[in-house]
């Protein structure tokens, strides 16, 4: 029997930031700060370890791999072998990759670091070799590690001929601590070479022709920028006096500079194909969370069991976690004013506007506001309370099960860190909050996702994480692993049951827990994309698994994929009203819910295994299993028990052997577009 394989269709939406090995701390932090705000939000940028890049399926959805900072020996003992090897691939075959300072050295074919001093000699050919040549350092003298003392504004002269996209100035100064210059840069033209930006100032070292500062490289089917300096270091991100007198000097210049370097960057982005936001972003500030019921006395008996976490300090009462501080308010004592109170001394700022600079977020005071009523639509314009609990209360009667917990007490946030920080990583706080309590936001600002992946959460996202508090004498009939299952059947189940005619909508699940969507831009070639992901995390308390449920829907945005809304107007026609976050929040929810009430009762039983594949892509997809000696096999499903894989090993003709592998998610990679299984070492 012929069976086809789905046809997904992996966007690139990350960029990855190595933040292992060899790194420093500082050169991560502006990496994140400065690409974020040039590329939100058509990317998520996020930090990865040595480990995720060797062993994670990364590559077909990573638009960019940037290398920061730090000492490029770290990254040889952490990337030699395996990990440069995808690295080289995934450039080759397409993909991107930046290297700043350090990683502009690691990504040459030789590095000649401080040559003859034998405190910081480092002189060896590298695995990369994006620039065939060598970058030798420092470019300018009085290099320490871990120390402004060889810091600089360094003036570069920008090669505008080879960055014809946009705004692009003729010369810059750009922070600068220990990088290199790439030696004889313009005579490897012909092997794909281009100079981006020089050094104007007197070099340290031998150049050789030309005095090369950043070069782009093309590498196969992709391309690499390497640099000396340090154009993602922003001025408002140093430290005036971390250095002396001098050094504040050297701040303002960049200061005076930062346009320019902003286009200098946008300009090399775009040259190596990425999408660049057209205005800097900004990372809005928090906002206050609002807490509310649909009835409620259920507030007030949250708030009761609060009491015994709540410390006071005059007037103000507190609630202090591990992760987060929150200040308990009342409507009528909550203000824009009080907000900016609580925000420490580098971060403030004119309400309404953003912080400028990398923010401590957890550092920041949250305001929490407990509301005797529903919130109006003056407090919260972008979440309309009274909307939510009407749709929810609707939705509940129609269940089944009798849903009438999932969503019948949340906290919204207009602009939040997380929702699955707010809940997860407070557990005092977590420990409190009812069955179903759910926490919803319209933006966050430091999301959160599993391995490699992030959800990018831009505007008209449905973010959302809710409380399962899952009984211990449940694990063996219901184990809590399926949870994660369950909350994606939701999804699809709560779109499909949105309204009337909404069944028809092509979304589907991709194991173990993603949701895909039939792209609307190449519907005809049968190409999924994804529009859902969830995060589950679970901790063991008091004779039960609290798990926090985190769930991303690309609901009414357009970007980075595509949206419930665009399926909609493409499958279902112009006449479908299209999808609000409330009602859809209040849909999934009940839904959820109705799943989990049936789940404790009978298990993960037939029925559910069927309704399951009902909605699965994957069910006789032939795959290559990697660390199996390249066996192929062909899935069966998974099993009732524990949610693991089935592999059926195929023979010659492609007929089964008789052998099947069971198949962990947490242990094992899955690439299904390109149908790889990779075991984990």
């Amino acid at each position: 029997m012929t069976t086809a394989t789905p046809n997904l269709t992996g966007k690139k939406v990350n960029v990855l930031v190595y933040s292992g090995n060899g790194t420093t701390v500082d050169s991560v932090r502006h990496c994140l700060y400065t690409l974020r705000r040039l590329l939100a939000p058509h990317y998520a940028v996020i930090p990865v370890t040595a480990d995720m890049l060797i062993k994670e399926p990364w590559t077909l959805t990573c638009a960019l791999l940037v290398i920061p900072g730090g000492a490029d020996l770290g990254y040889c003992r952490a990337l030699n072998g395996p990990g440069n090897r995808r690295i080289e691939q995934f450039v080759r075959r397409g993909g991107a990759y930046l290297g700043f300072c350090a990683g502009g050295y690691y990504g040459c074919k030789r590095c000649e670091f401080e040559v003859g001093d034998k405190t910081y000699e480092v002189v060896g050919d590298r695995e990369l070799a994006f620039f065939p040549g060598i970058c030798r350092g420092c470019a300018f003298p009085g290099f320490v590690y871990h120390s402004e003392a060889g810091a600089r504004a360094a003036e570069l002269k920008v090669s505008k001929d080879a960055l014809n996209a946009g705004i692009v100035p003729e010369s810059f100064r750009s922070y600068y601590n220990g990088g290199g210059v790439f030696v004889d840069a313009p005579t490897y033209a012909d092997k794909g070479v281009e100079v981006l930006a020089s050094y104007a100032e007197e070099l340290n070292v031998d150049p050789g022709s030309g005095a090369a500062a950043v070069v782009y490289c093309k590498v196969g089917e992709g391309a690499a920028v390497l640099t000396g300096p340090h154009p993602e270091f922003a001025a408002v991100n140093l430290d005036r006096k971390a250095g002396g007198a001098e050094y504040g000097k050297l701040v303002d210049a960049l200061a005076a500079d930062d346009t320019s370097r902003t286009d200098f960057l946008k300009a090399c982005l775009t040259k190596l194909g990425l999408q660049v936001a057209q205005n800097t972003t900004t990372v809005p500030s928090l906002s206050s969370l609002h807490m509310s019921s649909l009835d409620p006395a259920n507030t007030s008996e949250i708030l009761s069991s609060f009491q015994e976490l709540i410390t006071t300090d005059g007037e103000e009462q507190f609630l202090k976690d591990e992760n987060d501080t929150f200040r308990i308010e009342k409507p009528e004592a909550w203000n824009m004013e009080s907000l900016q109170e609580t925000l420490p001394d580098d971060t403030k700022d004119e309400p309404g506007q953003a912080p400028e600079g990398i923010v401590d977020y957890n550092a920041i005071i949250k305001h929490l506001v407990i509301h005797d009523d529903v919130p109006s639509s003056k407090i919260t314009p972008y979440f309309n309370h009274h909307a939510f609990y009407s749709n929810l209360r609707e939705y509940q009667i129609q269940q089944r099960e009798g849903a009438a917990e999932f969503g019948s007490s949340i906290v919204y946030g207009e602009v939040v860190t997380s929702t699955n920080t707010i809940l997860e990583k407070n557990p005092k706080l977590l420990r409190k909050l009812p069955h179903g309590f759910t926490a919803t936001a319209t933006t966050q600002v430091a999301g959160r996702g599993r391995g490699s992946n992030i959800w990018v959460s831009p505007a008209g996202s449905l973010i959302f994480s809710t409380v399962v508090r899952h009984p211990m004498e449940k694990m063996q009939s219901a184990p809590v692993v399926f949870i994660q299952y369950l909350a994606a059947m939701a999804v699809v189940q709560g779109v499909k049951s949105y309204d009337k005619g909404f069944d028809k909508l092509p979304i589907k699940l991709k194991w173990p827990n993603d949701v895909y969507a039939l792209d609307p831009e190449n519907s005809e070639k049968g190409r999924y994309t994804k529009i859902c992901g969830n995060l589950v995390n679970s901790h063991y308390s008091g004779g039960e698994y609290i798990s926090v449920v985190g769930i991303g829907v690309n609901a009414t945005n357009a970007s980075p994929t595509t949206s419930l809304n665009a399926l909609a107007a493409h499958f279902l026609g112009d006449r479908t009203a299209p999808f609000t976050l409330e009602k859809l929040l209040a849909r999934i929810l009940t839904t959820f819910e109705e799943l989990y009430t049936r789940f404790l009762r009978t298990g993960f039983d037939k029925g559910f295994e069927d309704m399951y594949y009902s909605d699965w892509l994957h069910m006789h997809q032939i795959v290559t299993l990697e660390e199996e000696g390249g066996a192929r096999a062909r899935i069966k499903g998974i099993t009732r028990d524990y949610g693991l894989l089935l592999a059926e090993e195929l023979g010659w003709n492609d007929r089964p052997t008789g052998r099947v592998w069971q198949l962990q998610s947490d242990s094992n990679s899955f690439d299904f577009l390109r149908g790889l299984v990779r075991r984990k070492v």
